[in-house]
C-alpha cells in the first residue's frame, strides 16, 4: 500500500471524528462529500488506471462527492434547518465513543488472519471505524437528514471493504451498490419531506405519530 493510499484512509478516519463533534449540517454534509471523493481515489491508487478502477472511482465520485451532496444541500434549504438540536447524546460523548470504537477497530484488525498485502495496513480500520462512526450517527442524531448523513458513512465503511475485492468483484455488482445508495437516498428524501409537510419538523420520533 502506497503512503499516498495510508494518507487518504487517515484521512477519512480524521473526518469521522469532524462529522461526530459537530451541529451544522452545512459542515456535515460538505465533510462527508470529501470523505466520498477521497475514497473514490482509492481505485486508481490501490489497482492503478485501468477502464475498471476508472468506471469505478468515477461513478463513487460522481455519486458521493457531487450529486448526494447536492440533494442534501436542496433538502436543507426546503426545510429550512442548520443545526441538529438535541441529540440523543452529546456531541463530547459522541466523539470519545468515536475514538473507543477506534481503537477497538485497529485491536480487532490487527489480529484477523489477513493476505500479507494488508498485513499493518490501514484498509481494515478504516472500514471498521468508519461504519462504527455511521452507526453511531445513525442512532444518536434525531434529525433525519443527520441520519442519512450517518448512512452515508456508513457506506463508505462498505466501500472500503469493497475497494479490497474490486478485482475479484463484476463490475455490475459495483455499480449495483452505488445505485442502491442513490435509491436510498431519494427514498430518505421523500420521509423527510413528509415529515415535515406534516408536523413542520423532520425530528424522527414524530414517527411514532404516524397511523395507517
Amino acid at each position: 500500500m502506497t503512503n499516498v493510499t495510508s494518507s487518504l484512509l487517515l484521512a477519512v478516519i480524521l473526518l469521522n471524528f469532524f462529522i461526530l463533534g459537530t451541529s451544522r449540517l452545512g459542515a456535515c454534509i460538505r465533510v462527508v462529500a470529501l470523505q466520498g471523493a477521497l475514497l473514490s481515489l482509492l481505485p486508481l491508487f490501490l489497482y492503478g488506471v485501468n477502464i475498471h478502477s476508472l468506471l469505478l472511482s468515477a461513478g463513487a465520485l460522481l455519486l458521493k462527492g457531487w450529486i448526494i451532496p447536492w440533494l442534501l444541500f436542496r433538502a436543507i434549504r426546503q426545510v429550512k434547518i442548520r443545526r441538529e438540536i438535541e441529540p440523543r447524546i452529546g456531541y463530547i460523548t459522541s466523539l470519545m465513543l468515536g475514538a473507543l470504537t477506534t481503537a477497538i477497530a485497529f485491536i480487532f484488525a490487527d489480529r484477523l488472519p489477513l493476505q500479507p498485502e494488508h498485513m499493518q495496513s490501514l484498509f481494515i480500520p478504516a472500514a471498521l471505524s468508519t461504519l462504527a462512526a455511521g452507526f453511531l450517527m445513525l442512532i444518536t442524531r434525531r434529525k433525519a437528514i443527520t441520519q442519512v448523513l450517518g448512512y452515508l458513512i456508513f457506506e463508505n465503511g462498505i466501500f472500503i471493504f469493497g475497494v479490497l475485492l474490486t478485482e475479484a468483484m463484476p463490475l455490475m455488482v459495483e455499480t449495483g451498490v452505488l445505485l442502491d445508495l442513490l435509491v436510498a437516498i431519494f427514498v430518505m428524501g421523500i420521509v423527510m419531506n413528509h415529515i415535515n409537510r406534516e408536523y413542520s419538523s423532520i425530528n424522527t420520533e414524530h414517527l411514532c405519530l404516524l397511523k395507517e
